[in-house]
């Protein structure tokens, strides 16, 4: 039993580097666009959780400190769901927006935005993917081993809850982990666009947008998988995936469909055109009186 669900953890997993590889690919190859926004996309999600992880824990350590009023237990959980929603649609949007400030420059297209938006999403499911093999590599080591050893006395009975209830998970559930990557990378690729709305139409209020929507679907994913579970959370997302693709499509460029047509014809150069015949008025005396008024 152990075995098979390690192979489903392990597709899972492979899952994870494949889809944002493969879309990588797919993008490269059919826009000839190159790699190079896929990882300036990728640098920016890097360089954003820089700042959003160690942001987060200072915030908590000063709620458990005393230093910050935590907020009231009857309304915690919605500050909660709302902060850390908040959190990383301000620290990921506002990075995205530096991005095209100062690197992406030239990525002003709708094809360069969704790329640097798959390179975005994509290292974020490859950084997921490595914690899901540590995660694998670490279960199959506790479940070799005498768990005692390993963790303080306190903390056994939880300890080993969560590695029985890592192996008994069934393979929908473990399958999951792909899915929800597959619906962040839909997602990332609606709010590069959208950031990018910021400098095309010159108005910052879509930067803005762009945090809205991103605390919306990851403070909703949160509300569901706590009030209903993992299932009903992966619905949600599902839906926020069917309004990214409603953002790409909406925001597409018209004039990506006009680089196939052919150029228009330039007029023919002075010296190409054909002289026209002069006509020699007729000057003799028949034709001077049947021109005289009566």
């Amino acid at each position: 039993m152990v075995t098979i669900t390690a192979i489903m953890h392990f597709i899972n997993i492979l899952l994870m580097f494949l889809i944002p590889v493969g879309l990588g690919i797919f993008l490269a190859q059919r826009w000839r666009l190159g790699w190079r926004w896929w990882w300036i996309g990728a640098v920016t999600f890097v360089l954003s959780q820089l700042g959003h992880i160690p942001f987060n824990a200072g915030v908590t350590a000063l709620f458990q400190q005393g230093i910050l009023p935590a907020p009231h237990e009857s309304w915690r959980f919605a500050f909660n769901v709302i902060f850390l929603g908040l959190s990383a649609g301000l620290w990921e949007e506002w990075a995205r927006y530096g991005m095209y400030r100062w690197w992406a420059k030239d990525a002003r297209t709708w094809r360069s935005g969704l790329v640097l938006g798959a390179g975005h999403g994509g290292i974020e499911a490859i950084l997921t993917g490595v914690i899901a093999i540590l995660t694998l590599y670490n279960m199959i080591l506790a479940s070799s081993m005498d768990i005692t050893t390993l963790v303080p006395a306190d903390q056994v009975a939880l300890a080993l809850s969560q590695i029985e209830g890592y192996w008994s998970a069934p393979w929908h559930l473990i399958m999951l982990g792909a899915l929800e990557r597959c619906f962040a990378i839909v997602f990332h690729l609606s709010a590069s666009l959208l950031v990018m709305q910021a400098f095309t139409r010159r108005q910052l209020r879509w930067v803005w947008l762009a945090v809205a929507w991103h605390t919306a679907l990851n403070s909703g994913a949160v509300v569901f998988f706590q009030l209903w579970g993992p299932y009903w959370a992966e619905v949600w997302l599902g839906l926020t995936t069917i309004a990214s693709l409603g953002i790409i499509w909406k925001l597409r460029s018209p004039e990506i469909e006009e680089e196939a047509l052919p150029a228009p014809a330039l007029p023919p150069a002075m010296d190409e055109i054909p002289a026209l015949p002069v006509i020699e008025p007729d000057e003799s005396i028949e034709n001077l009186e049947n021109t005289r008024y009566n």
